[in-house]
């Protein structure tokens, strides 16, 4: 079996698929990833399988291709763009000698390295433990020994078998950790709720200039650096928009094709500001050629927060690069449906800070909503959030509730809490008391 050294970045990236040789911005984005996670490029290796191979993903041919160049090359890593299965990955290690890795753990890999508070090194390490806790199984060789010395022999618990407890303890703990983090975000938010100040989020795929943006907005000092997943940790800032009314900008992680499933799971709470939001900001590298194949991924995983129904702003950013001039479009309505400008130069700003006023016009309903005996759960959540304004009891058991709530907010709640929409109709609908006209 193959001891995995425990360094070594002259890498050979494989790209295999069934489509064969991929797009040059797809080759592009995986070589700067590579990159980013500190990888000295040294060769690559194009495949293309109409059929993976159980295995080891690539045919015969292409692992003795590989290990050539692994050899000529002085190769310490090799890294698959494609998703490799835990055993497809330790057979590949056995049969060229040298660390495998698939993009998922390159991912981890960088976030990892760029964390810097609390909560996103407890988010990292989560997610690194899930993707670890798939791939103990005969890994490392000294795993499939067993404790030895004396009154420890026979058939007790082997190092594989301790290695997995102390992971499932380690998860454990982390959880209960970033239970108490979200707990506290989540009390900021309600705050926020109560004071009506709206939120907006920034998203986007990475390196699209959302730190750039968020400085420029907040004239704050977030770190920049032309690279994928430059700034990983939150970052909320007050911003006043030009009439005079105050709003929480929150600046979220960057989005990349196929992102981690245990990094979605793992940075939930942190990307919840962008789900309970009042209004998105979805950040475009308007110099992008695929910058439509990119939108379709960020809104993609905005769905897979239940986000996608929150109001966007698509702000198609570095118009310097294209020599376009800022613009603004309008939807139906007449509100600012996408804006064109430059973070970097400050064209255009003053236009998005418009359209972000003309969007926050909040619709609030104000009435009653009768809840039933067994709906105490969501009553006292109505009574965190600040919405009830007045409670009557009533002899079935239940409760009628004066409500006054933003119908973006409410209309979440009920999705969220699993109750009909028909609870909003005998609501009456109006502009609230602090919106922009």
């Amino acid at each position: 079996m193959f001891e995995r050294p425990q360094s070594g970045e002259r890498a050979i990236l494989v790209h295999a698929g069934p489509d064969g040789a991929p797009d040059d911005s797809e080759r592009e984005e995986f070589q700067e990833l590579a990159r980013s996670a500190g990888a000295v490029i040294v060769g690559e290796l194009v495949c293309k399988r109409r059929r993976p191979d159980p295995r080891y993903f690539i045919g015969k041919g292409k692992i003795e291709e590989l290990a050539v160049l692994i050899d000529e090359n002085a190769a310490e890593l090799v890294i698959s763009c494609a998703a490799l299965s835990p055993s497809q990955e330790r057979n590949l290690e056995g049969k060229l000698k040298c660390r495998v890795l698939d993009r998922a753990g390159l991912i981890l890999d960088i976030f990892a390295q760029r964390a810097r508070s609390f909560e996103g090194k407890l988010q990292v390490e989560l997610a690194q433990l899930r993707h670890l806790s798939t791939r103990l199984v005969r890994g490392w060789t000294h795993l499939e020994r067993q404790k030895g010395g004396i009154g420890l022999r026979g058939p007790g618990e082997t190092q594989l078998e301790t290695d997995r407890r102390l992971i499932g303890a380690r998860i454990k703990q982390l959880r209960s950790r970033l239970q108490n983090v979200d707990a506290r975000r989540t009390m900021n938010r309600q705050n926020r709720v109560r004071a009506e100040v709206p939120t907006i989020a920034l998203v986007g795929y990475t390196n699209a200039g959302k730190s750039t943006l968020f400085n420029a907005l907040t004239d704050s000092s977030v770190y920049v650096k032309d690279q994928l997943f430059a700034t990983l940790d939150p970052t909320v800032r007050r911003l006043e928009l030009p009439n005079g009314r105050d709003v929480v900008l929150a600046d979220t992680v960057g989005f990349v094709r196929d992102l981690p499933h245990e990094l979605i799971a793992a940075f939930r709470s942190t990307l919840q500001e962008a789900r309970e939001a009042d209004l998105i900001l979805h950040l475009i590298d308007a110099s992008d050629p695929n910058r439509w194949q990119r939108i379709r991924q960020v809104n993609s995983v905005l769905k897979q927060l239940d986000a996608d129904r929150v109001p966007q702003i698509r702000v198609y950013n570095k118009i310097d690069r294209i020599d376009r001039k800022p613009r603004v479009t309008n939807n139906r309505a007449g509100e600012g449906r996408a804006v064109w400008l430059s973070a970097a130069n400050g064209d255009g700003i003053p236009l998005l800070l418009e359209a972000m006023g003309g969007r926050l016009q909040r619709k609030t309903l104000h009435g009653q909503m009768h809840l039933l005996p067994t709906q105490g759960r969501q009553r006292a959540k109505l009574f965190e959030i600040g919405a009830v304004l007045n409670e009557e009891a009533c002899d079935d058991g239940g409760w009628n509730l004066e409500l006054k709530m933003a119908e973006n907010d409410l209309r979440r709640f009920l999705k969220r809490e699993e109750l009909s929409a028909d609870l909003l109709e005998p609501m009456t609908m109006h502009l609230s008391a602090t919106a922009v006209n």
